[in-house]
Parts: structure tokens; C-alpha cells; sequence
């Protein structure tokens, strides 16, 4: 009797361990940890390099205000491309107006470990510096995730004048309610300097990049 007792004591315990592990591994994708990047602090500012043959040009933001770790947008940008106007409307606090967006009340959370959007249906991790290929992190209430399709960990990327390392997380758009004619975004990031390009994927096969540049970096 006593040792059915045991057997059945450690029985019990393996399967808590391995729901506490479930549980932990929810957690894993949806939290970010590390200390507050100074790429998400007030004043920092974001542009990209003009797109003139993609229809997006004088993109800029800044960050407005950090609370509890969440940094506040607004920026601006020029769209002359209907099928990006369709996809960037989907953005929490994106307007649009003619050829006109303007972002406000956009929320981010930016760490040592990574980013995260906290607003609207894509809210949820970007991107956490140390993954690796084949990790995934839920988009919201959805039901789909970003995966994690490269990591080199070497410098292979041409980024300004430079080449360095970056990790790609890729997600499907089809969870998004306006974005006809795009196929795939993939996040383009980097340890130090944080997102360093969006990639976006048409239904055509073709693509494009933006360059994204912080004013601030990761020590």
C-alpha cells in the first residue's frame, strides 16, 4: 500500500510539473522581459529611408510618452500605394487622409529583450532577441502566430554603412481585415539597434523593404 502511495504521489507530481511547464511556456510567448530599451523612451525619434518606387515616403515617428514600460507613438508618413494605404490602416491609431497617414496613441513596448506591440488585433511580440528558427509568438486573440524563419548570427545584413547580425520573424496577413494584395510581413531586427527593417511580401511574389533607423540603440 505504501509504495502504490508513493508511485501514485509522484505520478501526481510529474503531471504538475508538466502543466506548471505548459503554463510557462504560454507565458514565454507572450511576456517580455529585460530592462526598458532606451529605444522606447520619449523623444526617440524612427524614420525610414525614402520608398519612393513603393508609394511611401517622409515616414517619421517619435516616441510621446512611457508609462509602466509602454511607449506611445505619433508620426506621420505619405502613401501613394493603395495596397500599403489598405495594410497600414489596419494599424492601431493610423489615419489616413488622401495620399496622408498620420499615426497617434500607437503603443509599444520596447526592451532588452525585445518588442512588442501591446494595441489592436496585431497586438503581441514582434520579436524577442533570442529565439531561434522555428519559435513562435501568438498575434493577439487570432489564433495565429509570428514565426521565426532566420537568424545567421553572423553580419550578413547591410544596415547604413554596416553589416550586421539580424533575426526575421515572419507572419501571415491574413488575419488582418484590410489587406488585399499582401501576402506576408516579415520583422526585421537586431539585438543592439532594435527593428531595423519591415519587409513586406505582395501577392505577385514581389516584395519590398523599408529600412527602419532608431535615433537611440541598445547599449
Amino acid at each position: 500500500m505504501k509504495k502504490l502511495f508513493f508511485l501514485l504521489s509522484c505520478l501526481a507530481m510529474v503531471m504538475f510539473c508538466m502543466s506548471c511547464e505548459k503554463l510557462f511556456n504560454k507565458d514565454k510567448g507572450t511576456k517580455l522581459g529585460g530592462s526598458q530599451s532606451p529605444m522606447g523612451e520619449v523623444g526617440t525619434t524612427v524614420v525610414s529611408g525614402s520608398m519612393e518606387i513603393a508609394g511611401i515616403s517622409n515616414f517619421s515617428a517619435s516616441v510621446t510618452k512611457l508609462e509602466n514600460g509602454v511607449s506611445t507613438y505619433s508620426g506621420s508618413a505619405t502613401l501613394r500605394n493603395e495596397i500599403l494605404k489598405n495594410l497600414v490602416a489596419n494599424f492601431p491609431g493610423v489615419t489616413i487622409s488622401g495620399d496622408q497617414a498620420s499615426i497617434t496613441g500607437m503603443q509599444m513596448q520596447q526592451t532588452t529583450e525585445g518588442i512588442k506591440c501591446v494595441t489592436g488585433t496585431g497586438s503581441g511580440i514582434l520579436v524577442k532577441y533570442d529565439s531561434n528558427v522555428g519559435d513562435t509568438y501568438p498575434i493577439g486573440s487570432t489564433g495565429k502566430v509570428r514565426t521565426v524563419v532566420s537568424k545567421t548570427g553572423v553580419d550578413d545584413y547591410g544596415y547604413g554603412m554596416m553589416l550586421i547580425k539580424t533575426i526575421q520573424v515572419e507572419e501571415n496577413t491574413s488575419y488582418l481585415k484590410h489587406s488585399p494584395g499582401v501576402a506576408k510581413i516579415t520583422y526585421i531586427a537586431n539585438h543592439k539597434f532594435g527593428l531595423v527593417g519591415v519587409k513586406v511580401a505582395f501577392d505577385d511574389g514581389t516584395s519590398v523593404t523599408f529600412p527602419v533607423y532608431n535615433s537611440t540603440q541598445n547599449g
